[in-house]
């Protein structure tokens, strides 16, 4: 078997991939924005199944619009070893969040056929929809609709800037909102035996080091969330109404904030894994410079790789709203809670991961995953799950996003060593 040299063989595949994408995919103002169940996604798909079409691969689109990609392997009775992500970005976003698991899975299929190497199983690719929050609030609609798991409430969702919900651009991008929300899979995960999805980190870890420049991933944390809460104080004269008069809704929202920061702090120090963020904090439309707030609507994202953490913490947060509305003589209210469960990585497979780098002579490290993945869903519904990171510059979910080419070959070359190695 020839396996050296993807990193370069394959290269330029690759690099034609990630352009041709991008160049259909520009904001008009800045960054990448692929709206989940948009035209731009749309495209993408369709761009993914022509080169499918080259490749003679095996094309297959589920009742949720996930797209699927086979190269047969000798023995097609075995379970498929699958990989890929997401085709969808955050709002001019980074053009490699969830792509470049899709272009390393796409590049694996074109370097086995160029090498002429058949599997001893199915290896499959897959294109989830709409993995981002950011347009309805959220996270993983198409794996979850795969899995069963969407709900009619999440139809409902609204889009975050014009007057649409999830199921109407579910319908215009040309599937059927009462597919998604079919309580049985729209595939049968018993015919999976792994699942691997290439991502890039996401944070400043792995590029900050001089050798390790891909990660195999320990664990992805869950996360739970409100999209929209709300302050509610009175509005009145910012010149009028003295301190002890006001009820204050940013002030009352900042003291909030403070007192869960203290606590964040504090659980951190006791050896627990969590992440807190408000990401959304918008004053009324009437606000202005002379008027004191009346009403804060904000957004809470909180991460762990432990639900009962996360639990707990919204426990508190309540408890701390309530009391700080007490005091303050404002009243918070709380929408829906968004829950997406963490997930642990298979054991054998992160260790056979671990000697396929070893064979492709390429250093990893280990590394958790702070942000959330489809292969969580996949892991709650029982297959065996790895991930494996690349370094990437500048962060990500923002218009500055980077990625060295070369570092995903690495990560790339792993991906194909541990599927040609399976068995």
């Amino acid at each position: 078997m020839t396996q050296e040299r993807l990193r370069e063989g394959a290269k330029a595949f690759a690099k034609k991939v990630f352009d041709d994408i991008r160049e259909f995919s520009r904001d008009p103002v800045v960054g990448i924005s692929r709206q989940g169940y948009g035209p731009l996604e749309n495209q993408a798909h369709e761009y993914l199944k022509n080169i499918a079409r080259e490749l003679d691969l095996e094309i297959k689109v589920d009742r949720c619009g996930n797209l699927f990609l086979t190269l047969p392997g000798k023995d097609r009775s075995l379970p498929c070893y699958m990989t890929g992500s997401h085709a969808d970005s955050v709002p001019q976003g980074g053009h490699y969040d969830g792509l470049a698991g899709v272009v390393a899975a796409i590049t694996t299929l074109w370097w086995m056929r160029k090498i002429g190497f058949q599997p001893k199983r199915d290896v499959t690719m897959v294109v989830f929809r709409m993995e981002e929050s950011s347009w309805f609030g959220k996270a993983y609609v198409g794996s979850l609709a795969m899995a069963g798991q969407l709900t009619r409430e999440d139809l409902a969702l609204k889009h975050r800037n014009k007057d649409q919900t999830l199921a109407e651009a579910i319908r215009e991008a040309g599937f059927d909102p009462e597919d998604m929300v079919k309580t049985e899979p729209s595939i049968d995960f018993s015919k999976i035996a792994a699942f691997t999805e290439l991502h890039i980190e996401q944070g400043p870890t792995l590029d900050s080091q001089d050798k390790a420049r891909v990660g195999i991933v320990t664990g992805i944390r869950g996360n739970l969330r409100h999209k929209t809460c709300r302050c509610i104080g009175q509005t009145a004269h910012s010149g009028a109404v003295d301190k002890q008069y006001r009820h204050d809704a940013v002030m009352a929202m900042a003291e909030m904030l403070h007192r869960m920061e203290k606590h964040w702090a504090e659980w951190l120090v006791r050896g627990e894994d969590l992440v807190f963020t408000v990401g959304v904090f918008k004053t009324a439309p009437s606000s202005a410079i002379a008027i004191i707030p009346g009403e804060v609507s904000f957004s809470v994202d909180m991460r762990s790789l432990s639900m009962d953490t996360l639990d707990r913490f919204h426990k508190l947060l309540v408890a701390e709203c309530d009391a700080v509305g007490a005091d303050r003589g404002v009243h918070f209210e709380f929408d829906r809670t968004l829950v997406c469960k963490a997930a642990d990585v298979d054991k054998k497979l992160f260790n056979h991961l671990k000697d396929a780098a070893q064979k492709a002579g390429i250093d990893v490290m280990d590394i958790p995953s702070g942000a959330g993945h489809d292969s969580a869903v996949m892991a709650d519904m029982g297959v065996p799950v790895t991930m494996i990171f690349v370094a990437n510059q500048d962060g990500s979910h923002n218009a500055n996003e980077k990625m060295k080419l070369e570092d995903f070959m690495l990560g790339t070359e792993v991906l194909f060593t541990s599927i040609a190695t399976y068995d």
